[in-house]
């Protein structure tokens, strides 16, 4: 056994097509940490997603935090800043997009259990601290949540999202 290089790694990398590539928006709402949105973009490439979105105080790039924690993933990942939150919703859902928040709620489905039923998702994470805010939670088609059994009850959000992408990339691999 061997490691493999980065130029092999890239080769294999490349043949392969994510099933979340047209069907998957991941949506990052006021994080404060340029750190946490730097990792988001490498989750995004490494997943190989559709599209990060950026709102409310989320920073975008070029910010050289954000590239020191990326590697340069957000010159790869097709991202854009969202100003309307309930505008953008609707636009989903008009086509045919679920809308879904990876938050802790009474009504929340543990992540490997729920049903996207083929439909593509934008999955929106919030805040660091406070979460998704209660006035967007309203909007959202269901939400999600990854199962824990430890003494703590979150996760780091740029580790939750990449925990969600795997969950995701099962899920419609399934289909």
């Amino acid at each position: 056994m061997k490691k493999l290089t980065t130029k092999e790694i890239l080769q294999k990398n490349l043949q392969r097509i994510s099933p979340l590539k047209d069907s998957f928006i991941l949506w990052l709402h006021n994080i404060r940490s340029l750190h946490n949105v730097g990792a988001a973009f490498r989750c995004a490439d490494a997943f190989g997603i559709k599209e990060l979105w950026l709102s409310g105080f989320t920073p975008v790039p070029p910010r050289p935090e954000i590239t020191k924690t990326a590697i340069g993933a957000e010159e790869h990942v097709s991202w854009k800043k969202i100003e309307d939150k309930i505008s953008a919703i609707s636009d989903l859902k008009k086509n045919g997009y679920l809308v879904l928040g990876l938050e802790q709620t009474t009504n929340s489905v543990m992540i490997e259990n729920y049903d996207t039923a083929g439909r593509p998702v934008c999955l929106i994470l919030g805040n660091e601290v406070t979460g998704i805010d209660n006035k967007l939670l309203h909007y959202l088609d269901a939400c999600v949540e990854i199962p824990q059994y430890g003494m703590k009850h979150s996760l780091n959000v740029s580790v939750a999202a990449g925990v969600a992408l795997y969950a995701f990339l099962y899920l419609f691999n399934d289909k």
